[in-house]
């Protein structure tokens, strides 16, 4: 695949992201896990093994599950009419700021020069990068895992709502 094709369908994607955003949200959330899944596929396709890797293992797979778990455990209160006018205001704000962002990049791209040669092969393997990282890091790594493994457990638990206690009978 070529990479102008592989950006265009991340472009597309991430429009699609933002569009989705008020009208259904877990549906935004799941392309958005398509959209990083299909940046690692840009970088494995430029040749970066390493941060495709990691794109697709930190992002498409860790932070999406956060995303995710945090979409799901939060509560939406329903607009009012107030609120449905705020948000059309930040919409139309939206449009002005990525319409500026975008010209920023175009005017950016347009003035840098880009060399088409391409470097040659990386002189750290994608093999090698692992075996340092899960050598003498492994057990901290581990560690790491369980920490975060208790705090999702912790905002499960904190964010579920109270149910009330029956065990306590008034014996009267």
């Amino acid at each position: 695949m070529n990479a102008l094709a592989i950006s265009a369908v991340s472009l597309v994607l991430a429009v699609a992201v933002t569009a989705f955003c008020l009208k259904a949200i877990v549906r935004s959330v799941l392309l958005l896990v398509v959209v990083w899944f299909s940046i690692a596929v840009f970088y494995l396709v430029q040749g970066a093994e390493f941060a495709g890797f990691a794109q697709a293992l930190v992002y498409g797979g860790a932070v999406s599950m956060v995303v995710l778990f945090a979409v799901l455990l939060t509560q939406r209160v329903k607009e009012s009419a107030k609120a449905e006018a705020l948000s059309r205001a930040r919409a139309a704000s939206a449009v002005v700021a990525g319409a500026a962002v975008a010209l920023t990049l175009i005017v950016c791209i347009l003035r840098t020069p880009l060399d088409p040669a391409v470097g040659g092969k990386p002189s750290l393997p994608v093999r090698r990068i692992g075996d340092l990282l899960l050598g003498s890091y492994a057990p901290a790594l581990l560690v790491l895992g369980a920490l975060l493994t208790a705090a999702l457990l912790g905002a499960v638990v904190v964010a579920s709502p109270s149910l009330p206690d029956n065990d306590t009978e008034d014996p009267s």
